[in-house]
């Protein structure tokens, strides 16, 4: 095993703090723009993004701000409160561990480029070999184009890697497809239906499962 391969969100950092803060102003500018309740405005608003759920579109705030018209930019949203991004305690120590044991680093995110600046902004971006987002390649999870554009930049086969992700439909299905091993990380204790190779609670748990495929 030569290298391992990230999720963003849910795997290395958790944006919720920051969709917590700018939803409540989506709703009210939803409901001042159509002349319907608050309620009304949450309902159409989450009932889009469900509806669309793991579609390319889904994994872009930008898209949803602009198909109701709201006058937002995720990016700015970013710049103006990273504070609200919030890396996990096991984050960094795994990935300065698999740093110094010379293993290589990529991130494989559905995301679009706004997720570099995410990385960015969490101090996160420099521990990275490669980071491919939905925007480098106009595919997203579980696709296998997107997979093998970071591992060809890597120069691996996909049985040389490790892809580690908190979807199972997008990460570990996408991942085992092409015949990567596949760790899920299931933070929340979530039903796993056996399908990933690996099932962990936090990353550290990384260090038994890389040292075991070496």
């Amino acid at each position: 095993m030569k290298a391992v391969l990230f999720d963003v969100d849910g795997t290395l950092l958790t944006e919720i703090p920051l969709i917590q803060l700018f939803l409540p102003q989506v709703y009210d500018r939803i409901s001042r723009k159509f002349g319907i309740s608050r309620e009304e405005a949450r309902k159409r608003f989450l009932g889009e993004l469900l509806g669309r759920r793991d579609t390319y579109e889904w994994h872009d705030w930008n898209f949803f701000f602009e198909l109701f018209g709201v006058d937002l930019r995720y990016e700015e949203l970013l710049r103006a409160y990273p504070q609200k991004l919030h890396v996990y305690p096991d984050t960094i120590p795994v990935l300065k561990w698999l740093r110094e044991e010379e293993y290589g680093l990529g991130v494989v995110t559905s995301g679009p480029e706004y997720q570099r600046l995410k990385l960015r902004l969490t101090g996160l971006m420099d521990y990275f070999d490669v980071v491919v987002t939905r925007d480098d390649v106009n595919s997203v999870k579980p696709e296998p184009k997107i997979f093998l554009y970071a591992l060809e930049a890597l120069g691996l086969k996909p049985e040389e890697a490790i892809m580690v992700g908190d979807s199972l439909s997008q990460d570990v299905y996408g991942a085992k497809n092409l015949g990567m091993t596949a760790v899920w990380v299931n933070r929340e204790g979530e039903r796993g239906y056996n399908m990933a190779d690996y099932e962990v609670r936090t990353l550290h748990e990384l260090r038994k499962i890389v040292e075991g495929a070496t």
